[in-house]
């Protein structure tokens, strides 16, 4: 031996565990940041303050968007495609118990670029999704249509009235107020009016409803003038009579739903009736003090109508409210209006006559003078027959109304 000590082996394996363990330490660390952070922008991106900017959520000068409740409806589309037309932005907000999504899909189909139509399924008797949807959307006008609308009905189900009529209205009204929308044009009725003792009926007619219906629309109308007393809010209101017709180019139309046809507009019953889906037209009520014994009523051709929704909007003045009854200031009585539709359709239609619906009453027309002189609008569709059959060809066109794809690809 040379006296020197020959080197031990040596194990590493005492020496690399710590080094192992600030590794596996470091890279926990990273894997858990990493971890954090996706939750982080889960959290964000699901939460009501992170949306990702559109063009309906920012005001565009020249433009002004337009929050369209109940814009699936017979009404509210028609008022839609008009503002679409006339490079309005639109944002329609429908529950679709009464509207129709295929109503909306023609609007898309018609109107296809960004940022000119979206749709939102909501039910404005929730406020928490009412004021998201304001929040999310720079709204710089609404027009309001969403309501049940049947009289008969009404008289049935008066609470469900009274809820979705004047309380969904406060809803929406204070929305606005929340988040600064200064606009509203409000879909009233003649129905406020109930019975006058004299016609036609001026916006000083006294108000005294005598159903559920136009109760409700007038507790909505009340709520709506007191607010506007101490708000700079730019109100228009209008009263409007028997809504008739369809899209003179054929792309909209009325479609209520099989269940309400009880309940829904004599047009509508009038085509089922030419078209067989009901054995014939039942006429309710033929005593009354006119002078073929029918209710006499002012039937307005839907273009017409929306026609005066966009010329108050156009008018529409901060800190002042307008009231205003559409209608053609001639009434017709239920007989005529069976004559003209058998003409439209040239079917000879089986009537059968009953007595009187609860909550009628025998007459109403209007007096448009006021809507003329202050809007400049006039009814240019008076022409009964044609209005009829312009809804007609569409109905014949449609006899299963707008075929709903059961997919219902929305826009939340």
């Amino acid at each position: 031996m040379n006296g020197l000590t020959r080197p031990r082996p040596r194990s590493f394996s005492g020496m690399d565990y710590p080094e192992t363990k600030k590794k596996r330490n470091f890279a926990g660390k990273i894997l858990l940041a990493a971890m954090l952070t996706v939750l982080c922008i889960y959290i964000l991106k699901n939460s009501s303050s992170f949306t990702t900017p559109t063009p309906f959520s920012r005001h565009e000068p020249g433009v002004t968007h337009v929050l369209v409740t109940g814009g699936a409806g017979f009404i509210g589309s028609h008022a839609a495609l008009r503002l679409l037309k006339d490079s309005y932005r639109v944002t329609i907000v429908d529950n679709l118990s009464r509207g129709n999504f295929g109503a909306v899909k023609v609007l898309q189909e018609q109107f296809p670029e960004p940022g000119r139509l979206q749709f939102i399924y909501a039910d404005l008797g929730d406020p928490k999704a009412v004021n998201k949807i304001f929040r999310e959307n720079a709204f710089d006008a609404v027009m309001h249509f969403a309501a049940v609308a049947y009289v008969g009905e009404s008289t049935l189900e008066p609470l469900r009235y009274y809820h979705n009529i004047t309380s969904n209205t406060l809803v929406v009204l204070e929305a606005m107020a929340a988040h600064g929308v200064k606009t509203l044009i409000y879909s009233s009725t003649c129905a406020t009016y109930g019975e006058p003792l004299k016609m036609p009926i001026t916006e000083d007619t006294p108000q005294i409803p005598i159903n559920p219906y136009g109760k409700a629309k007038k507790m909505a109308e009340d709520i709506i003038l007191d607010f506007s007393k101490n708000s700079d809010m730019a109100v228009m209101i209008l009263r409007y009579f028997n809504v008739i017709g369809s899209d003179p180019e054929g792309r909209l139309g009325e479609a209520p739903r099989p269940e309400l046809r009880e309940h829904g507009r004599i047009s509508g019953a009038c085509f089922d009736a030419a078209l067989g889906v009901i054995p014939g037209l039942k006429v309710k009520g033929t005593d009354y003090s006119t002078a073929d014994g029918t209710c006499i009523r002012d039937y307005i051709d839907v273009t017409d109508l929306v026609d005066a929704h966009v010329k108050a909007l156009a008018k529409a003045q901060p800190s002042k409210v307008g009231i205003y009854n559409v209608g053609t200031g001639k009434g017709r009585s239920v007989k005529e209006f069976v004559e003209a539709c058998k003409k439209a359709t040239g079917v000879e239609i089986k009537v059968d006559f009953l007595e009187r619906r609860p909550g009628d009453y025998a007459e109403v027309y209007s007096d448009p003078s006021k809507i003329n002189r202050e809007l400049n609008w006039t009814a240019q569709y008076t022409n009964l027959q044609e209005s009829l059959q312009t809804a007609w060809k569409w109905q014949k066109s449609h006899q299963n109304g707008y075929r709903r794809s059961m997919s219902l690809a929305l826009t939340y």
